[in-house]
């Protein structure tokens, strides 16, 4: 169990720093249109919450800011700043010459005083590109934002929780060698034990699932605890695996792992299947090789979409009650918002399980995939 433990902290160190090297370029969210002054706009409110940003909002107009670090590929320079500079609309010049504003946490760069001094084109995130990278709309200013946000840095807490505890955990057993796990082991050896015996050996196989233990292991505790932290209120609202980046780290992570693991006969059932008619090979094969990216991404919008939308069903009961209330009265708003809070805390308690679920299915086909891919040939 200590061997496992410290393989464990080394499979989350590396995971760490390919997440960081995916998730480091373009945060700039479109927070989208605005309503009219005085107006309760649903789609903002939810999009607001559920989209990442560049600060943590706690309650009211209390936030905690994140350090922005924008790269001007142009200069070689780079801006660095808390999101604070940018509150409360106001605008940041930074060393490099470049504008940046804040609305609702999504930062904008402009190449000149938005406030309509100087001239120039503005470049906000309405212009970013497919690459990730936020290109001005003549293509004379490309920046890529490395900043810290919202998704980051749970994603960084998270990380550096399941290095806390199973780094605990590894000493526990290293001090207590022979003896009975407690406290702390207590809690997680049942998990893993449960990780090991029924996902890692049934889908890959006894002799190999050791090799793929540390990477499921971490998998399955990092999207748990990230989901778990988006259940906190009045901390953020973390929607950590809700993002679409941090997901295709994990799926890029599972794809990487099935094809340097694949062997022999796995390659030549997707290259040249046997015992399938030449003109039918010339379908299938396309196929198959289209399923090697299919599955990651079938990965990736299953736990991205699952997580955002329990966070959108919760968020729009909560419109209802400021919509109803706004339109026909005060009594229809009281009732609605008892429904609706009876209905939030259904929600809740269908969420924690949804939290579970979703870390068990995306580390159970990860498995699945991993023993396809080293499955010997039988005859």
């Amino acid at each position: 169990m200590k061997a496992l433990s410290h393989r464990i902290v080394r499979s989350c160190l590396k995971s760490l720093t390919l997440g960081l090297f995916f998730m480091g370029s373009g945060a700039m969210e479109v927070a989208g249109s605005e309503a009219p002054e005085g107006d309760f706009n649903p789609s903002d409110f939810i999009v607001n919450h559920i989209a990442d940003a560049h600060e943590i909002h706690l309650f009211g107009d209390v936030h905690i800011p994140l350090p922005c670090i924008i790269y001007v590929p142009e200069t070689g320079g780079v801006d660095f700043f808390m999101s604070s500079a940018c509150a409360h609309g106001e605008a940041h010049q930074g060393g490099s010459g470049l504008w940046y504003t804040m609305h609702h946490g999504a930062l904008s760069v402009h190449d000149h005083d938005p406030s309509g001094h100087g001239h120039g084109h503005d470049h906000s995130e309405h212009d970013q590109g497919h690459d990730g990278h936020d290109h001005g709309s003549h293509g004379s200013v490309d920046v890529v934002d490395l900043s810290i946000t919202k998704s980051i840095f749970g994603m960084l807490v998270m990380m550096g929780l399941v290095l806390v505890l199973f780094g605990s955990a590894a000493k526990g057993y290293a001090k207590r060698k022979g003896q009975a796990p407690k406290g702390l082991q207590n809690v997680l050896e049942p998990m893993v034990m449960f990780i090991r015996d029924d996902i890692a050996v049934p889908s890959i196989g006894k002799k190999k699932a050791d090799r793929y233990l540390p990477f499921l292991l971490t998998v399955f505790f990092f999207i748990f605890f990230s989901n778990l932290l988006g259940l906190i209120p009045f901390i953020g609202g973390f929607n950590i695996t809700g993002t679409l980046g941090i997901t295709l780290v994990l799926a890029t992570l599972v794809f990487i792992i099935t094809t340097v693991s694949g062997n022999k006969h796995y390659w030549g059932h997707i290259l040249w299947p046997s015992g399938v008619p030449l003109p039918i090979k010339f379908i299938l094969v396309p196929i198959e090789i289209a399923s090697l990216f299919i599955k990651p991404t079938v990965l990736m919008i299953r736990l991205t979409a699952n997580i955002t939308a329990g966070h959108i069903i919760i968020l729009a009961f909560t419109s209802l009650i400021f919509l109803l209330g706004a339109q026909f009265g005060s009594g229809v708003g009281l009732g609605t918002g008892v429904f609706s809070t009876l209905f939030m805390i259904f929600m809740y308690l269908i969420e924690f399980l949804v939290a579970f679920l979703q870390a068990y299915v995306f580390t159970l086909l990860a498995a699945l995939y991993f023993g396809e891919a080293t499955q010997e040939a039988h005859h």
